[in-house]
C-alpha cells in the first residue's frame, strides 16, 4: 500500500502556491510546477530577489544557491518543507531524526503500534511488500508472530528497515519533517530514504541482499565487544592485534571493537586491567570489520545497478563522521559495510550545525538518544524515542507527536 502525506500538513505554509505567485510576479506569466526556472528565463537577479522574498516570508530556510539546486516549483517546495522551522506553540520545532542500528530489534517490535494505528500499519505493509521478493516472507508476519528468527541477520536488517521507514513516514504524515537525518549502521538506509537519496524500492533491495549476503558468509570466529574506552584507549589496546579493529565510536567513552574472538578476548583482559568495562555482544558476525570483505563483490554487483542520488536535506554520514552532500551510490554503501560507524563525530556536528530543538530516535527501542542527550548537555535538544521498547504502542507515539506540536495520528484504531 502506498500512502502520501497531506499536501499541506498542519500549520505548514502553502509553499507551492506562494512560490507560484511570486514567480508569476517576476516572470509576468504563469509557471508550471515541474518546469525549470531557467526555461522561463529567470535570471540571477530575479533568483536573488526570490531568495530574499523567501527569507522575509518564512525565515532563513535556504541559501541563495538553493534556487538553482532545486530549480522547479515542485522541487523547491519539497526542499522548503524539509527545511521547515514553522512556529508551533511559541516555539520553533526543528526535529532531527536519528535511525538506530542493528541490535535494537526484538520479537514483536512495534506490534502494538501496528495494531492500533492504520497509518503506521499502511506504511509497514508497504515496506514489507517491497521487501518480500527478497526475504521470501512478509517481515510483518515475522514481527507479529514473535519469531526469534528476527535476530538472524538476513531477517533483522530488512525488518529494521521496514520499521524505521514506517515510523518516519508516520511522523511525516503527522506534519513532522526532519531538518536533518543521521543513521547508525543499517539505519543509514532508512535515513537515506527519508532524505530522498534512495527510493524505497532500491533501498529495500540493497538492505535485503546486504542482510542475506552477511548471513551466509562462511562461518568465522569473529565477534564484537562494547567498551567504556575512549577511542585513543581502544586504539592502544588493539595495537598488535591485526584481527581487531574499532567498529564504532558512539560517544566519548563508548567504543565498540570488532574482529577475531581470540583477539577480542586478549583486548578485554588489557582493558579490564585498566578498570575499563567491556561487554561481549551477542552478534552473528564481526560487523564493521575487514572480516566482512568476502561479501563485498556480490553486494557491489547489485549496488552498481542502482544509481542513488544526493540527499535532499542535511544527511550526517556515520561513514564520514560529518555532513555529506555527495550522491549515496555503490561506493558509499560498499564502504559502509567495513568502515567504523563514526556516530559520535556525526552527531556532534549535527548538533552544532543544525541546532535542532528535538532529536527523535527512529527505531523499535531507545539506544542512541542517551548519547545525544549527554553530548548536548543541559542546553541541548529534547531527546525523544518514538518507541521505548517492547510495550510501546500508539499512545507513546501520540505523546511524541504532542511534544513536537504535530497533528494526531491518521485514522487511529481504537481497541474494542
Amino acid at each position: 500500500m502506498h500512502r502520501t502525506p497531506p499536501s499541506t500538513p498542519p500549520n505548514e505554509p502553502d509553499y507551492e502556491g506562494w512560490l507560484t505567485a511570486r514567480l508569476r510576479h517576476y516572470l509576468g506569466r504563469p509557471v508550471a510546477a515541474d518546469v525549470a526556472f531557467a526555461e522561463y528565463g529567470l535570471d540571477s537577479v530575479a533568483a536573488l530577489s526570490l531568495y530574499g522574498d523567501i527569507e522575509e516570508e518564512f525565515g532563513p530556510l535556504i541559501d541563495p544557491t538553493d534556487i538553482w539546486d532545486y530549480p522547479t516549483v515542485r522541487e523547491l517546495t519539497r526542499y522548503l518543507q524539509l527545511r521547515d522551522i514553522r512556529p508551533c506553540g511559541g516555539r520553533r520545532i526543528r526535529a532531527a531524526f536519528v535511525f538506530t542500528g542493528q541490535g535494537c530489534q526484538h520479537p514483536g517490535m512495534t506490534a502494538g503500534l501496528y495494531m492500533h494505528s492504520t497509518g503506521y500499519r499502511g506504511y509497514l505493509d508497504e515496506a514489507a511488500d517491497v521487501l518480500r521478493p527478497y526475504t521470501g516472507r512478509s517481515v510483518v508476519d515475522l514481527i507479529l508472530s514473535g519469531d526469534r528468527r528476527i535476530h538472524r541477520t538476513a531477517f533483522t536488517q530488512p525488518a529494521l528497515f521496514a520499521v524505521q521507514y514506517a515510523l518516519a513516514r508516520t511522523l511525516e504524515e503527522a506534519g513532522v519533517r526532519p531538518v536533518a537525518v543521521l543513521g547508525h549502521g543499517i539505519g543509514e538506509y532508512a535515513a537515506a530514504t527519508a532524505a530522498g537519496a534512495l527510493p524505497l524500492a532500491d533501498a529495500a533491495r540493497l538492505v535485503a541482499l546486504r542482510g542475506a549476503f552477511m548471513q551466509y558468509l562462511p562461518s568465522s570466529d569473529g565477534g564484537m565487544m562494547a567498551t567504556c574506552a575512549a577511542p585513543y584507549e581502544a586504539t592502544e589496546a588493539i595495537a598488535g592485534e591485526p584481527g581487531v579493529v574499532i567498529g564504532a565510536v558512539n560517544a566519548a567513552r563508548a567504543t565498540v571493537l570488532s574482529g577475531e574472538r581470540a583477539g577480542l578476548e586478549r583486548v578485554r583482559v588489557r582493558l579490564e586491567e585498566r578498570g575499563i568495562r567491556c561487554t561481549l555482544l551477542e552478534v552473528s558476525h564481526p560487523f564493521q570489520s575487514p572480516l566482512m570483505e568476502p561479501m563485498l563483490p556480490r553486494f557491489e554487483a547489485v549496488a552498481r545497478r542502482l544509481p542513488g542520488s544526493a540527499p535532499q536535506l542535511p544527511y550526517y554520514s556515520t561513514v564520514h563522521g560529518r555532513l555529506t552532500t555527495q550522491p549515496l551510490y555503490a561506493p558509499y554503501w560498499s564502504r559502509q559495510i567495513t568502515a567504523p560507524v563514526r556516530f559520535a563525530d556525526a552527531a556532534r556536528q549535527l548538533l552544532d550545525q543544525e541546532t535542532p530543538s528535538h532529536v527523535v530516535e527512529i527505531g523499535p527501542r531507545v539506544v542512541l538518544t542517551p548519547f545525544v542527550r549527554r553530548m548536548g548537555g543541559s542546553a541541548g535538544p529534547v531527546c525523544l524515542g518514538v518507541c521505548r521498547g517492547p510495550e510501546s504502542n500508539a499512545v507513546d507515539l501520540a505523546g511524541v507527536l504532542s511534544a513536537l506540536d504535530a497533528g494526531p495520528l491518521s485514522d487511529p484504531l481504537v481497541r474494542a
